[in-house]
């Protein structure tokens, strides 16, 4: 998904067992972004980036979702180890990480792989893709920062 498209209604599964929908957030903003693998080191960093900014991004009008492949109770025992009070998507089928587009091919150690690839969609009131944020521009120990930096700028 790129600048102008509409994201899908049905996000999934958060952590809690809750079912997210984009309608859920209308007439607020969203943070949504991807991540590969909970409580590895660079998911953690931009997760806990994301929570220390959560005032910041709620003040700017922004509600946070994260969503990866990792399954219900691997995302609540990340939301609980690092203190996260956002929705965690588990989408073990990749359902909603192949509709966003960040569910593909690369490298890693010098191995090609299938997997989620690092992206941050910024959604506005009506679900439509403002921005977007590919791999190599997120700084996973700083991306709240990124993103605020970016609103900023508008």
């Amino acid at each position: 998904m790129t600048i102008g498209d509409r994201i899908p209604e049905i996000l999934g599964t958060d952590q809690d067992g809750r079912e997210i929908k984009a309608s859920d957030y209308r007439g607020r903003k969203i943070v949504l972004y991807s991540y590969p693998k909970a409580n590895t080191s660079g998911c953690t960093a931009e997760a806990c980036s994301l929570q220390a900014h959560k005032a910041e991004l709620a003040e700017a009008g922004y509600d946070i979702i994260g969503v990866s492949k990792d399954r219900q109770a691997l995302q609540k025992k990340f939301a609980e180890a690092q203190g996260l009070d956002f929705p965690l998507i588990a989408d073990m089928e990749t359902t909603l990480l192949q509709e966003l587009g960040c569910w593909g091919e690369k490298v890693a150690c010098g191995r090609r792989t299938i997997g989620t690839l690092r992206t941050t969609y910024l959604v506005n009131e009506e679900g439509i893709i403002e921005k977007v944020f590919l791999p190599k521009e997120i700084k996973t120990k700083i991306h709240a920062e990124q993103i605020l930096d970016y609103i900023k700028g508008l």
